[in-house]
């Protein structure tokens, strides 16, 4: 198997630890903050290989993949496929553990095996957009590609997990991304294709619902910070409420409102 279909070993540590520090800095200057539902989460997981399934809102996905691994899963290797023609324009990807897939049989074929091949170390966590295109998180019913359905007779061993992901404001100038960790999908009774693709797309689609009802709220009392990004707007708005803070010895605040996520 070539390193193109190895991606355990095209992955390099070293690099993707510089890639890590770099996503802190992008996320902290983009983001108000990253925030991980607290009732969603996950245990250690030891001794499974995981597939942490996915919806597909933005662009941001890959990058907030390789962060919430760093967070919920240290040191265990994460994967993740992503699409060929976007891949190629993207191809240091490779050194983080991408792999590449196409729509065609062919792809499908590439995704399963090379699945199997990284699945079968406990300690590797695959990341997967499985509803293969950027997909509103509105949108109803959530509907996932059939490759992500086959996996799970190719690799008995994996636990299935959904991962919710939105990105949305609240008080703040910059967005919040939000994450919300589901339980292992429990196996259909009649394991089949289609059994699996209906428990996969459910558990998921309850598990955004969740995930949307929680970000409603804007109750910061339900989320873990991940990280915290900047707060605040900047510029001649914070340069004055800090002067005011000066002259009226009154604590100043980037942030707007009263949580305190």
């Amino acid at each position: 198997m070539s390193l193109q279909e190895d991606p355990l070993a095209a992955r390099s540590p070293a690099l993707f630890a510089l890639f890590r520090l770099y996503l802190h800095w992008y996320f902290w200057r983009r983001f108000s903050g990253v925030r991980l539902s607290r009732s969603g989460i996950p245990p250690p997981y030891t001794g499974r290989p995981l597939v942490l399934y996915t919806n597909h809102p933005s662009w941001w996905d890959p990058a907030l993949f390789i962060l919430a691994t760093e967070k919920l899963l240290p040191g265990r290797p994460a994967i993740g496929p992503m699409d060929s023609a976007e891949l190629g324009r993207y191809g240091f990807f490779r050194r983080m553990g991408v792999f590449g897939i196409d729509s065609s049989a062919r792809g499908a074929a590439t995704f399963l095996r090379v699945s199997r091949k990284a699945l079968a170390d406990p300690k590797t966590v695959m990341w997967v957009t499985a509803e293969g295109k950027f997909t509103d998180p509105r949108l109803r019913p959530i509907t996932l590609r059939a490759g992500i359905a086959h996996l799970p007779r190719h690799v008995r061993d994996a636990l299935f997990i959904p991962v919710a992901m939105e990105y949305s404001f609240w008080n703040e100038s910059r967005p919040e991304a939000w994450l919300r960790v589901g339980k292992p999908v429990e196996p259909p009774a009649k394991p089949g294709v289609d059994a699996w693709k209906d428990a996969l797309e459910r558990a998921l689609e309850e598990n955004v619902d969740a995930l949307a009802a929680e970000s409603m709220t804007r109750d910061a009392s339900l989320f873990v910070s991940l990280l915290h990004g900047t707060a605040g707007v900047g510029g001649i708005y914070d340069a004055y409420r800090r002067m005011r803070a000066l002259v009226t010895r009154t604590e100043f605040r980037a942030r707007h409102g009263r949580e305190q996520i």
